[in-house]
């Protein structure tokens, strides 16, 4: 769309006003926090439904609570690029990571359908309902769900008040339930690509004060949950060498995750859940729990760290008489963006007079799940405050969601459907 600067302009100001709007289906205001099929949760969606309907898709659910718009093309029924994020959220997050992927691309079909533009090819903007995994500690359903590769086990996970995925879902009057998921999945013919606009989350962009970077792939990512189980003792009467002290175990193996995850670039290692049930100043901890989480875009060298600490994990509760109990909540490989799709990508960054920039991905996306129907790519655009995401202080700027705007518009518009390299 060769349209002038004010138009992106307004384009980005109303990426912004629409995260601003969204922001206020909060579980936790003035905080975000926007959890799988929560009122908040719904009502989101609904939110994003009117959006879509006034830019001038066909609006759609399905069995998880995808919001899907439809902007037809020239000839009906025609295989759609596809595009979209999550509009679920962590705890108490920021007003962009997922949103900006759905918003931005509202915005680019409000103003084609405006201007009466369309395509060979159709354009479904997706919202997908849930991504971060925060009430089921399962992630990536939304994507899941329309890649045809939902666990259906994961509809036996409960929430912390007891509530199973499968009676969230049966409960929530989505117009399905929970036996249709399966039937969300795309059927591979029906999908050209799918391409995601996602803040950074990181601050390589910012450092190197470039507004956007293509994706080459996203990182492999396996998690475990932990729950050490030892002795509750008197703090005052057990001797430190008698004790089993689930936290101490708990920690030590904390610290072998950051060691064993340092030095090789690429990989990292978290703890960043760590929690004493019933703790005191003045017991020694009987129990503890903890979560992992091990990220590589090397899959040989993830799963390496991996063995490595469920083996340092065992050794541990060995020798501290302190048993543990595992459960892995996520495994995904790194995911490859198709070459055919970075290079298009790379030319409208080049139309629009920008810099070139090729980063990978650290954090998993929804395009890690649509890989397994369809080539995907990413376009990253830039965050400040040091890249911080996941937190209130997130912030991105509408001069950069105007440069997202207009480098996926010239994407689109452009768009070449055989593998051109």
């Amino acid at each position: 769309m060769n349209a002038p600067a004010a138009h992106w302009d307004e384009i980005g100001r109303r990426i912004m006003r629409d995260a601003d709007t969204l922001a206020q289906y909060t579980e936790t205001a003035p905080l975000i926090t926007r959890t799988y099929l929560t009122p908040q949760h719904r009502a989101a969606a609904m939110q994003l439904a009117q959006w879509m309907l006034e830019a001038g898709m066909t609006v759609r659910g399905d069995a998880v609570g995808n919001v899907i718009g439809r902007y037809e093309g020239l000839a009906p029924g025609a295989p759609a690029l596809a595009t979209g994020s999550h509009y679920d959220s962590v705890r108490n997050a920021g007003k962009y990571d997922g949103n900006l992927g759905i918003l931005l691309p509202i915005a680019c079909v409000d103003a084609w359908n405006r201007s009466g533009r369309r395509f060979a090819h159709a354009i479904e903007v997706i919202g997908f309902a849930e991504e971060e995994g925060v009430r089921f500690k399962a992630t990536l359903l939304g994507s899941r769900a329309a890649a045809g590769t939902f666990d259906m086990a994961a509809l036996d996970n409960l929430d912390s008040d007891g509530v199973s995925m499968r009676d969230a879902i049966d409960g929530a009057a989505l117009g399905f339930g929970s036996v249709d998921v399966m039937r969300a999945a795309y059927a591979r013919e029906a999908l050209l690509a799918f391409v995601e606009v996602h803040i950074e989350q990181g601050p390589v962009l910012l450092n190197e004060n470039l507004p956007l970077g293509i994706v080459t792939a996203i990182s492999g990512a396996t998690r475990f949950m932990v729950e050490m189980e030892g002795l509750a003792g008197h703090a005052g009467t057990v001797p430190m060498g008698s004790r089993r002290d689930a936290a101490a175990a708990a920690a030590e193996i904390t610290l072998f995750v950051e060691q064993r995850c340092s030095g090789a670039p690429g990989l990292v290692g978290t703890v960043g859940q760590f929690n004493v049930p019933d703790g005191a100043a003045n017991v020694v901890p009987g129990r503890a729990a903890f979560s992992i989480d091990i990220r590589a875009g090397d899959d040989l060298l993830r799963r390496a760290a991996v063995e490595d600490v469920l083996r340092k994990i065992n050794a541990i509760a060995a020798r501290r008489g302190v048993p543990a109990h595992v459960h892995k909540t996520h495994e995904a490989d790194s995911v490859p963006c198709a070459p055919w799709l970075q290079n298009q990508l790379r030319q409208a960054l080049r139309d629009a007079g920008l810099p070139l920039r090729d980063l990978p991905s650290g954090a998993g996306h929804d395009a890690m799940a649509m890989a397994a129907v369809a080539d995907v790519a990413m376009l990253f655009v830039r965050c400040g405050n040091g890249g911080i995401s996941h937190h209130p202080a997130e912030i991105m700027s509408a001069e950069d969601a105007a440069h997202a705007a207009r480098v996926f518009s010239m994407f689109v518009e452009n768009f070449q459907e055989s593998h051109v390299s």
